[in-house]
């Protein structure tokens, strides 16, 4: 008897790839394979070879990159050294999810899957591509497909004698057990259960806690826009950048969400518990301590403010005790129920919260255990680090909008991270944020006689401000900037930095305030009107342009 056993690897960088991938894990369950959903980055890809089914679910980012998490993944496979014939014996299926306005259209995915071919595996199916652009989103180009996936899969690994395929009446176990423990038990507390190396450049599992040093508005009181230049402070920390890297930063929720949600599940907040898989060999969630409280969990792990997904409606409906809540679950769980789905959630942007406000006989009878399987991480969020070490030291500096915007729903619609960072005030003693750095998009040139042009309109110049203080740090002068912004008045970000640099001949600046006359301005105005320069600039001296926004 062949064993019958499925891989599915994700490349995620929001987190709509790892929902498939999970989709597709529960699916194999309920035809009673063995099912592992892992991370590209975190399986040892030299495994590969002896793999004999696997599917791949990966997103395209940006213009055709890989998501970070299988980075490492996709510098192996394209390694030239690999023999032709190495995957003769893998089956496998590349599901692609990306955005048809973009040119590089699902070129990971494409890509992937011709690699693979060339590898000597064995295609099930030609590659799917989801697209974002779909009136129903991926899901429809994602659900056929996966029907023709399971119809191939289990002609060649039939159902073992005896066996049905689990209904979709019945509810599959959840990934982790929790189990409480007795206010008085002796469990250490978590800190000490997490041994972190000794001086590890800090990443994703490992962040650091970093001092806020300055959170500051930097647009007018009476601007619509609320704009922070926020310095955190990271001595000790090892970390090194240049311009154009990123920062991440994990976000928290803030206290009435989290104190709401365990109201409406009937959950105490003070209760500690631990985690144990349901199935040997499921690694715990690397971001939670162990023992946790619920009061962790919900503040810093589950992401209560996102736009609920079609599986969480899936997995709520098991729960419903409701009749009226339980057919709802199920039309926004079907095909048949996403644009009704779209319009009740993707479109007002309504959060999970208030979802679960919306199924009350539901929500109060959701099994703790299975909040993990129903409710996504918080993901990092990115920004472009705003300053330069050689001008600030063991500093780091971000510009960033806080996001806040009406849909018809009658509360703002608010940025998790946005929000609870400019809600952070330094001078009511010692407040941190876990955050790391990454390598970002942005190279700027290394011979100090090139010429910079930068374009960057609104928070888009702060990957400048880092280039423009390290070139003038090295003593660079051709440093010529184009910013924009709505009034000169209102949101003309680091106005005395450029006005400075500028007496001090380190930098050309054009200005365009959109909103300060009659017709309006923008920065691509001011290239035009200073055509000669710019062309100066790229054709007799090889400038670089940058564009940011």
């Amino acid at each position: 008897m062949v064993e019958r056993k499925l891989l599915v690897l994700f490349g995620s960088q929001t987190g709509t790839a790892e929902d498939t991938a999970e989709r597709i894990g529960r699916e194999a369950k309920r035809r009673h394979f063995q099912c592992r959903v892992e991370a590209l980055d975190s399986y040892d890809v030299a495994d590969l070879i002896s793999e004999l089914l696997v599917v791949f679910v990966c997103a395209t980012t940006g213009q055709g990159d890989p998501p970070d998490n299988m980075k490492m993944f996709w510098r192996f496979l394209f390694r030239k050294n690999l023999p032709p014939g190495s995957l003769c014996q893998l089956d496998y299926a590349v599901l692609g999810l990306g955005d048809s306005s973009y040119p590089k259209f699902n070129f990971v995915a494409k890509k992937l899957h011709k690699r693979v071919l060339q590898l000597g595996g064995n295609p099930l199916l030609p590659v799917a591509l989801g697209d974002d652009q779909h009136d129903l989103g991926p899901d429809a180009v994602v659900d056929p497909w996966l029907l023709a996936l399971w119809d191939k899969i289990l002609t060649l690994y039939p159902l073992p004698p005896g066996l049905e395929i689990i209904s979709p009446d019945v509810r599959l176990p959840p990934k982790y057990t929790l189990h409480y423990l007795a206010e008085d038990s002796p469990y250490p507390d978590g800190g000490l259960l997490q041994p972190t190396a000794p001086r590890a450049v800090p990443s994703e599992l490992h962040p650091f806690a970093a001092r806020v040093v300055s959170n500051q508005r930097v647009t007018a009181e009476s601007h619509f826009q609320d704009v922070r230049l926020i310095e955190f402070d990271v001595t000790g920390s090892g970390i090194t950048f240049s311009a154009g890297d990123v920062v991440m930063i994990q976000p928290q929720n803030c206290p009435e969400d989290v104190q709401q949600f365990c109201q409406l599940l009937r959950l105490d907040p003070d209760r500690r518990f631990v985690l144990k898989p349901t199935e040997p060999g499921t690694p715990l969630p690397a971001l939670l301590p162990q023992p946790c409280t619920i009061q962790h969990l919900v503040t810093h792990y589950l992401d209560i403010s996102c736009v609920p997904r079609r599986s969480f409606f899936e997995l709520l409906s098991y729960f419903s005790t409701n009749e009226l809540e339980q057919e709802k679950l199920q039309e926004f769980s079907s095909a048949q129920g996403q644009e009704e789905l779209y319009s009740y959630c993707n479109r007002p942007r309504r959060t999970t919260l208030e979802a679960l406000w919306d199924f009350p006989h539901t929500t109060c009878a959701i099994p703790p255990e299975y909040l993990l399987d129903l409710i996504p991480r918080i993901r990092p969020r990115a920004f472009s680090i705003a300053s330069s070490m050689l001008a600030h030291p063991d500093r780091i500096q971000i510009l960033m909008a806080v996001v806040r915007y009406k849909t018809r729903l009658s509360k703002p619609r608010r940025g998790l991270c946005s929000t609870w960072l400019a809600s952070l005030n330094p001078e009511q003693g010692d407040v941190e944020v876990p955050l790391w750095v990454k390598k970002g998009g942005m190279k700027f040139p290394a011979d100090p006689d090139t010429p910079v042009i930068m374009i960057g309109p609104g928070t888009g110049v702060a990957p400048f401000r880092a280039a423009i203080q390290e070139r003038v740090a090295q003593g660079r002068r051709g440093n010529c900037l184009f910013f924009g912004c709505r009034q000169k008045s209102k949101d003309f970000y680091c106005q005395a930095e450029w006005e400075e640099l500028v007496t001090k001949g380190f930098l050309m600046l054009f200005t365009a305030f959109s909103r300060d006359q009659e017709e309006k301005v923008y920065v691509q105005h001011r290239i035009q009107e200073n055509r000669r320069l710019v062309w100066e600039l790229l054709s007799s001296r090889s400038a670089h342009v940058y564009l940011a926004g």
